[in-house]
């Protein structure tokens, strides 16, 4: 497992590395097959004068599935990585409790993994439950008009219209584009990548 640490306005000492390190490197026990983690660490002055730390894990599993969890406090960034890591194991736990259903074997974890992970300890098992799941079913479908702009284009027509993500053609890259306000302030831009 590939484990990459980025921190954003805090510095990564070889003391926080070696920690967060320890902590991820025991997710290959409870989920096999976990092909990258990435840890994002973050700290951010808040308006209202105390200071905000966030922790992000993001877990890629070998079949394309992505589990992804947050934790935010206004403590130090050990309380933030110990949330998004007890976060996380709770994550690791619904996924391997998912039923597989035709079609969608992707995102839930097979036989062979389940037989080789161990159990999570202090997190409760999730019963499956007897009943058959419905398929997910799409209730609308809508064409949208995209214009070619650039991004900055993008967001104010985003901020015309009111809306907390616009899909859009970028004229710059050449292909669809989807922009979002971020919480933490800002836009994101998401830009497809066929894997």
């Amino acid at each position: 497992m590939n484990i990459t640490i980025h921190g954003r306005n805090v510095k990564v000492t070889d003391a926080i590395e070696t920690y967060t390190r320890k902590k991820v490197e025991r997710f290959d026990r409870y989920l096999p097959n976990i092909i990258e983690a990435r840890v994002d660490l973050n700290h951010e002055h808040t308006r209202r004068g105390e200071d905000l730390v966030a922790a992000q894990i993001t877990i890629r599993h070998s079949r394309g599935a992505i589990l992804r969890t947050e934790e935010r406090s206004t403590g130090d960034i050990m309380t933030a990585i110990n949330g998004a890591i007890d976060n996380m194991h709770r994550r690791i736990q619904r996924f391997k409790s998912k039923r597989i259903r035709k079609g969608r074997e992707r995102f839930s974890a097979t036989v062979d993994e389940l037989n080789v992970a161990e159990a999570i300890p202090g997190v409760e098992e999730f019963v499956e439950e007897t009943m058959e799941v419905p398929a997910v079913e799409v209730v609308r479908r809508k064409e949208v008009p995209v214009a070619a702009m650039n991004e900055a284009e993008a967001v104010e027509q985003m901020e015309l219209l009111g809306h907390a993500f616009f899909m859009f053609f970028n004229a710059e890259t050449g292909g669809i584009n989807v922009l979002y306000k971020r919480q933490s302030g800002g836009y994101g831009v998401l830009v497809p990548q066929v894997e």
